[in-house]
């Protein structure tokens, strides 16, 4: 696996091919699920060879937005499926990426601890401090692409969010959880 070519090969088409509107899910964001990802791999004790198995469905995993908002998640693992062999991934290490990064659909139910650790790694914002700032990037672009009406909508779509998410691995329990609960208190005051 030549998994630093294959990163900055998506990288790039993120970087330059991303549609407009994409407020959050930008490059931004999967340069941030990679790096949470791999905290929480190194966490969690994954050996090296998982680790790059994960940190690669991490920089897969919202390529799909390249060409669609629904189902992205299907279109990110053909992109992944597409160029991986370009980068001496086998079929089975494409097909294990693609069910890492099929556990990133919401609502999300990871069956492995791999899956757990990009479930905790792409939704570990909504237990940071900078949770407000990321959200309100996301309703900017839920708000740009039709899909919510105004804030009203977005605020009860979030309390609803956070109080049905759940993390999953202890890492992102014991790090996340109590300020993502901080986070929801605030969100219902107001």
């Amino acid at each position: 696996m030549q998994f630093l070519n294959s990163r900055n090969f998506i990288f790039k088409k993120l970087t330059s091919e991303l549609p407009k509107g994409l407020y959050y899910h930008c490059i931004s964001h999967t340069q941030d699920v990679v790096s949470v990802a791999g905290f929480l791999a190194e966490k969690e004790k994954v050996n090296p060879y998982q680790t790059k198995l994960i940190l690669t469905a991490a920089s897969y995993h919202d390529s799909g937005f390249l060409y669609c908002h629904d189902g992205h998640e299907e279109a990110s693992c053909l992109i992944a499926k597409e160029n991986l062999p370009l980068f001496n991934y086998s079929t089975e290490e494409i097909e294990l990426i693609c069910g890492i990064i099929r556990a990133t659909r919401i609502p999300q139910s990871p069956k492995t601890p791999l899956e757990q650790i990009i479930a905790d790694a792409d939704l570990d914002y909504l237990g940071r401090d900078d949770y407000f700032t990321l959200s309100n990037q996301l309703f900017k672009e839920l708000l740009y692409s039709g899909l919510i009406n105004d804030d009203k909508e977005w605020h009860s779509l979030q309390i609803n969010f956070i109080e049905s998410h759940k993390y999953f691995t202890k890492t992102s329990i014991s790090l996340r959880e109590e300020k993502k609960q901080l986070n929801l208190k605030k969100l219902k005051l107001g």
